[in-house]
């Protein structure tokens, strides 16, 4: 089996088949098999959090699975939807007043069709951008927080259904869903309870004593079975909607809540992208090729473009479906395409027998999903390794299980880039050498808007206490050059020289000093001799 050359194809294109070798094919067959296994039935149970029709996840493991699958970098990566994902989308079409059981099922599916493209477009709007390396600085202690906060508030949310009722909370926020936890209790249906228990004890004995075995595979096919050969529809056991044979018929996105989407888009386009990113890059192989952040947007952007118009719900990379996938011997996204032609296989011929799936059977598997997302034990060790990170999470996950998990995804980014502009302002300084009197410092981190008065500060001090009389201030680090920062140096000139200190300047680079050149001051200072190739030529400037 051979495949097209690089020269052959763009380079975006199908770069997981690059040097395609006949002996992967297998192991690629068998992966996709393996994932389908479990990314089917978890893609048609993670719709139900938004309440959305099962055959929406289902269709969610077709067109952005083989869209990532074209395009995407990670060898064995399987992109359809995630508890967070789902989660989020629950929340904001609640938010926006568009739920399905707030109004018409069209109103909600157009709803989720334009929030699905409003994510693509802004995952491709930071790919035009390059922003891939800049949204991964949001912080592993945001990521923490909410996946606290969506484990807790989805758990909670399926116990309803759990216990025999149909409506799921999750996307009403955690307060709301422990009221309805409370209500469900006047109305228990045993049978159903029962069938729940059941479910949930199957999949955390296969999680623990034989991983390798699709749980949910079995949990599904164990649930139909019951159905059909017993009478627990008739002990009052809720199935699923009926699910309609077919492919997604293509479609547009619906419009009229457009502005009121575009929070909720905001906030999963960061999820998808970080969670993305970190299966990627968990999974990758170390002889596999390093994963190119802004491939990555560009991949998962494309993918929810094209799912947006086949009624899907925003899709990323979800970690379990991608393990299994690793860990059956997927060599490249052919496996993904096998686990696409399983999906396409199911939703054309399978729908009847899915119709026969009990609602708490969907429900326990949601449940065990997103009950390991709380992860009591990772935020214990971040509590005795950086008390710092650790309240950043616990204040992310409280306000998402009070106020709500979009403020609470805003709420990390925006303590993230505090962390950060606070982590970049502080000045680091070095004295590089010493000749006499001069001595020759080295900006360890170069000079920007937000730090030049911090470091004109620093160097003001190390020049006080040092008692010098010449300072050659190493710019090799500063690559770009703003009118602040040449403000800024123009005015440690000037202190300095009320010091009675000499600033020369040293080892600039070309692509800044060609800027620093359109100032008369920087003009006046090469003029006078005190701008320098190297740091040396400043220290023997400056002792003559």
């Amino acid at each position: 089996m051979t495949t097209a050359s690089p020269a052959q194809r763009p380079r975006w294109l199908l770069p997981t088949f690059a040097g395609y070798r006949r002996e992967w094919l297998a192991a690629d067959i068998v992966g996709g098999l393996s994932a389908a296994a479990v990314v089917v039935p978890q893609a048609m149970a993670y719709a139900t959090i938004a309440n959305l029709p099962v055959q929406v996840g289902l269709y969610t493991c077709i067109v952005p699975m083989l869209v990532y699958a074209l395009l995407g970098g990670s060898r064995a990566m399987s992109v359809s939807t995630t508890s967070t994902i789902a989660t989020l989308t629950a929340t904001t079409l609640v938010s926006s007043g568009v739920a399905a059981n707030a109004g018409s099922a069209d109103d909600a599916l157009g709803s989720l069709m334009m929030l699905t493209l409003l994510v693509g477009a802004i995952l491709l709007l930071c790919r035009l951008f390059t922003l891939g390396a800049l949204v991964e600085n949001i912080s592993g202690a945001t990521l923490l927080g909410m996946k606290i906060g969506v484990g807790a508030t989805v758990a909670v949310g399926q116990l309803p259904k759990l216990l025999g009722e149909t409506d799921d909370f999750s996307g009403h926020g955690f307060i709301r869903s422990l009221v309805a936890v409370g209500e469900a209790f006047g109305s228990v249906n045993w049978p159903t309870v029962a069938l729940s228990a059941a479910s949930i004890a199957t999949l955390l004995a296969l999680r623990r004593f034989a991983p390798k075995v699709p749980g949910t595979l079995i949990v599904v096919v164990g649930g139909i079975l019951l159905v059909a050969l017993s009478g627990l529809t008739d002990a009052g056991v809720d199935l699923i909607d009926p699910v309609p044979s077919g492919l997604p018929v293509p479609g547009l996105p619906n419009v009229a809540h457009l502005a009121a989407l575009v929070p909720g888009a905001l906030a999963i386009a960061v999820m998808a992208f970080l969670e993305s990113a970190a299966v990627a890059r968990g999974i990758r192989r170390t002889s596999e090729p390093q994963i190119d952040s802004n491939q990555e947007l560009f991949a998962t952007g494309a993918a929810n473009v094209a799912g947006a118009f086949f009624t899907t719900m925003p899709a990323a990379g979800g970690f379990s479906q991608s393990a299994v996938n690793q860990s059956a011997g997927a060599k490249t996204q052919l496996s993904t395409l096998v686990t696409v032609a399983v999906a396409v296989l199911v939703a054309l011929f399978l729908g009847p027998v899915l119709s026969m799936l009990p609602q708490a059977t969907l429900a326990a598997m949601v449940f065990v999903a997103v009950i390991g997302l709380i992860d009591v034990t990772e935020l214990a060790r971040w509590a005795r390794i950086s008390p710092r990170d650790f309240w950043v999470a616990v204040a992310v996950a409280v306000i998402g299980l009070v106020a709500g998990l979009l403020p609470a995804v805003f709420l990390g980014v925006v303590v993230t880039l505090i962390m950060v502009l606070h982590e970049l302002n502080i000045p680091k300084l070095q004295i590089e050498d010493r000749d006499g009197a001069a001595i020759a410092i080295h900006l360890l981190r170069a000079m920007y808007t937000a730090n030049a008065l911090e470091n004109e500060q620093a160097i003001l001090r190390l020049a006080r206490d040092e008692k010098v009389t010449a300072v050659v201030l190493d710019l090799e680090r500063q690559d770009l050059i703003t009118i602040t920062v040449l403000d800024t140096l123009t005015d440690l000139e000037r202190e300095l020289g009320e010091l009675g200190v000499v600033l020369r300047i040293a080892a600039l680079p070309e692509s800044a000093a060609a800027v620093a050149r359109k100032t008369p001051w920087y003009q006046d200072l090469e003029a006078r001799g005190r701008v320098h190739e190297s740091v040396q030529e400043g220290l023997d400037a400056a002792s003559h």
